[in-house]
């Protein structure tokens, strides 16, 4: 959906990122867990807190008294300097304990105001090994909301700047699986060190096929990961164990390019597949927290959902790609109004293929009334296998299109409701348009360990001409026409933004073809679809 519809749409029930740090509605608010330090003495005149910024000698004296608390493996002293006690207690026990890190020197660099830099040099032993354990980190004092003391402001990240989540914690030992060397379809390694987003697949793949692909553990300092679908993160190998050698399907080239294509734009994940085998050929996120949002991210795909749509439309009798979809200025369904991106003009004379082309949402609105609830629910799963139990070889969600009444049916058309998708559910809706098979997306070989992918029975050879049809409209005369300009060959496109409560700008979203890749992108926060998606999906397509 585009941002200009974001007004209209008042009172539709919208997406919200879940999984990752910063992917939806979770924000800490530094200092208004105020439990650091105890309360005056009974029968003591009270004291005004301090209020404002805290001083230079505060900060000084704060970040001072914390580190010698963490150096002497004080943790609960530590804890009580900042402003979560209830969450920096675990984290910093377990950093002298499960995780068996001693001898601590920390050093504090200059400040810089309210911000200390610091260098960490400590010992980790386990098993008879040590190994020397040597990183930065930095922390932010504040001021406490209801003591008004100067307390450290606490964030994982204080601790090990790969920590990330407020309950993860550091563990030392056995690793909790084999190490394993993952190679590409052409027999090419994949490192961290290379392709440093693959870092969190690799971590999954090395927990679930460690073992299988014939490793022995090791002995290493780790994350452990609050969430389930999280495989532990290697910090540091005290001893290495037997890496089995995994194969994948991902492609070195086209995931080199995906890696280069995320990092142009924050908060970006990309995925491309092989329409005719439906294997992944690469996954990419940029992303603060770490997170593979490519393939666990459940947010509202806006008008990239109008692949589904149309397919709806087609396959229910309502219309074709050359058949009537007109485009006014507004569209009401539910008492609720829907407009237009801003500019966009209307045209009431519109076929199905332009209407798509030029993202009018208003078209697709007007079918509201016509779809059943379950209507847009059936095609999506049937035909695209979406909300099916993929089985890629990781953990995946495989998209959300639920039977929703009310305003909800129109707003689910363009992609906003309680639609959710991430790149990799969209890169497979573009491969099954392509092909018109659902192929379910795998990252390993289906034959590595007998695994049973999920099926639909994908989409009618007429419906695919018609797609391929409406989506090179858009690559060559539409919405899409400029970013994808200078690509050859057999193209296809659709752009899409979709608008999520609390965001100032609309998530980017892009899907496209070339040949036989499809590739897909979200940018949160990002705006258009060309403006940040687009030339993601583009620069991974011309590599593909």
């Amino acid at each position: 959906m585009r941002k200009g519809a974001k007004a209209a749409i008042v009172g539709s029930v919208f997406a919200v990122m879940v999984g990752g740090a910063g992917y939806g509605a979770y924000n800490i608010v530094s200092a208004l867990s105020d439990t650091g330090g105890s309360g005056g003495s009974g029968g003591a005149e009270p004291v005004a807190a301090k209020s404002g910024p805290p001083s230079d000698s505060e900060v000084k004296d704060t970040s001072a008294a914390f580190f010698a608390a963490w150096e002497k493996g004080q943790a609960t002293a530590a804890a009580d300097l900042t402003n979560n006690a209830a969450k920096a207690g675990p984290l910093l026990t377990s950093y002298g304990q499960a995780a068996h890190i001693t001898a601590v020197k920390i050093t504090p660099g200059r400040a810089a105001g309210d911000s200390v830099p610091f260098s960490v040099k400590a010992t980790v032993s386990y098993g008879g090994k040590s190994k020397p354990l040597a990183y930065r980190s930095r922390l932010t004092v504040v001021r406490g909301v209801t003591t008004g003391k100067a307390l450290v402001d606490w964030q994982p990240s204080v601790v090990h700047p790969a920590l990330k989540s407020m309950d993860d914690t550091l563990v030392t030992g056995d690793s909790s699986a084999p190490s394993i060397e993952a190679v590409d379809r052409n027999g090419k390694v994949l490192t961290k060190e290379k392709y440093p987003s693959l870092g969190p697949v690799l971590d999954q793949l090395r927990a679930k096929y460690g073992t299988k692909a014939g490793g022995t553990p090791g002995i290493e300092l780790a994350i452990r990961h609050a969430t389930a679908e999280t495989a532990d993160t290697p910090l540091l190998t005290l001893a290495e164990g037997k890496a089995g050698r995994l194969p994948t399907t991902l492609s070195a080239n086209v995931q080199a390019a995906a890696e280069k294509a995320v990092q142009k734009y924050p908060e970006s994940s990309v995925v491309a597949v092989k329409p005719s085998t439906g294997e992944i050929l690469a996954v990419a996120n940029n992303r603060a927290d770490g997170w593979n949002a490519a393939f666990l991210g459940e947010v509202a795909p806006g008008s990239t959902m109008k692949i589904v749509s149309a397919a709806t439309l087609i396959d229910n009798g309502l219309t074709t790609a050359n058949g009537p979809a007109p485009c006014p200025s507004s569209a009401v369904s539910e008492s609720q109004t829907f407009k237009n991106i801003k500019g966009m003009k209307p045209d009431e004379g519109a076929t199905l293929s332009k209407s798509f082309a030029v993202s009018c949402n208003t078209a697709f609105v007007k079918f509201a009334d016509e779809v059943k609830v379950d209507s847009l629910t059936n095609e999506a799963r049937d035909r695209f296998g979406i909300g099916l139990d993929w089985q890629t070889g990781i953990p995946s969600f495989d998209g959300s299109v639920p039977a929703a009444g009310g305003p909800d049916t129109a707003a689910g058309l363009i992609g906003q409701g309680k639609v959710q998708m991430n790149p990799l559910n969209m890169a497979s809706v573009t491969a099954t348009a392509m092909t018109g098979a659902f192929r379910q997306p795998v990252i390993v070989p289906l034959s590595l360990d007998g695994r049973d992918p999920a099926h639909a029975k994908g989409l009618s050879a007429g419906t695919v001409q018609q797609l391929r049809s409406m989506m090179n409209r858009t690559a060559t005369s539409g919405t899409a026409a400029q970013v994808m300009a200078g690509l050859s060959g057999r193209i296809g496109a659709k752009t899409g933004s979709a608008e999520v409560d609390g965001q100032a700008r609309s998530d980017s979203w892009f899907t496209g073809y070339r040949g036989d890749v499809a590739a897909a992108a979200m940018t949160q926060d990002g705006g258009h679809g060309v403006d940040a998606s687009g030339p993601i999906v583009v620069e991974v397509l011309r590599v593909g």
